[in-house]
C-alpha cells in the first residue's frame, strides 16, 4: 500500500504536461496506457449520456467493462464526475 500513496503523491505532483507525459511513457506499457485511454473516453461517453449498449457496441467492447464507470458516475461523491463536470460541464 506504501508504494501505491507514493505513487499518488508522484502524480499529484507532476504540474508539467509534457513531464506528465514522459512519466507515462516511463511507467506504463503502450497496452496500459490504452487501457487508461479507453477507461477515461468510457467515463466521457457515459458523462455526455450515451447509453451503455451504444458504448459497447462502438467500441466493441463488453458492457461488463463501461459498467464499472457507470456506478462511478452514479456516486454522489465521486472525484470522477466533478472532475468530468469541471472539464465537461454538468451531465444534461
Amino acid at each position: 500500500m506504501k508504494s501505491r500513496h507514493e505513487l499518488e503523491k508522484i502524480f499529484a505532483q507532476i504540474q508539467d504536461h509534457d513531464e506528465m507525459i514522459a512519466f507515462f511513457e516511463e511507467i506504463f506499457t503502450p497496452k496500459e496506457v490504452s487501457d487508461l485511454k479507453l477507461r477515461w473516453e468510457l467515463l466521457k461517453e457515459l458523462h455526455a449520456g450515451h447509453t451503455q449498449r451504444r458504448i459497447a457496441s462502438d467500441h466493441k467492447i463488453s458492457l461488463c467493462k463501461i459498467t464499472r464507470g457507470s456506478k462511478i458516475l452514479k456516486k454522489g461523491n465521486s472525484v470522477t464526475k466533478r472532475l468530468l463536470d469541471a472539464c465537461y460541464g454538468p451531465k444534461k
